[in-house]
This record gives C-alpha cells, sequence and structure tokens, in this order.
C-alpha cells in the first residue's frame, strides 16, 4: 500500500487554512465564521499529523496535540454556541453588522 505524500497532505492543509481565513473574514453570520475558524483548526490537526507520521512515526507528539487541540476546539464551539444563541435572543439576528453590541 503506498502512502500519501507529505507534499499533498500539506497542500490540502494549506487549502483549508486559506478557506477558513477567507471564510472568516468575508462572511458575516458569526455561525458561519465559527465554521471557518474550526476549518482553521482541522487544517492544523492535519499538519501535526502529517509531520508526525513523516519526521517522527515512531513517537506520538504530534497526535497528542492534535487530541489536545480537539479537545480545545470542542470547548470553544460550546462557548460560541452559547454566545450566539444569547447574541440572537437579545438582537434577533446573528449577522454581525446587524448587532451592535455597545448599546443596552
Amino acid at each position: 500500500m503506498e502512502q500519501v505524500p507529505l507534499s499533498h497532505l500539506l497542500i490540502l492543509s494549506s487549502a483549508l487554512f486559506f478557506l477558513g481565513i477567507y471564510g472568516f473574514f468575508s462572511r458575516r453570520n458569526i455561525i458561519t465564521m465559527l465554521m471557518a475558524v474550526e476549518m482553521i483548526l482541522n487544517s492544523i490537526n492535519i499538519n501535526f499529523i502529517a509531520f508526525n507520521k513523516y519526521l517522527f512515526p515512531h513517537q506520538m507528539e504530534g497526535i497528542f496535540f492534535t487530541l489536545f487541540i480537539i479537545t480545545i476546539a470542542a470547548a470553544e464551539v460550546s462557548i460560541a454556541i452559547a454566545i450566539v444563541i444569547n447574541l440572537y435572543r437579545r438582537f434577533n439576528t446573528i449577522d454581525i453588522e446587524d448587532t451592535n453590541t455597545m448599546k443596552f
């Protein structure tokens, strides 16, 4: 069975990263921005796994970092969803430009 070259994994990871950056800065919907951040974190996970597999195949540091990032991403999503729900209850929209969080 043939291995996927490291360059292919890095191209995939960089494409996911830049799509996430574009999605974060070009969207006004809070949920879409949250999904873009998750895409950025997943591209970082691909890098950790790829470099762990090709540079240190008998060590597990990359996998442990990936599990840590997945845990942090799950906590980030739960907090972000709570913030989105509170913003929607207060302003009746999830559009960033329609919410002025300074008004009470």
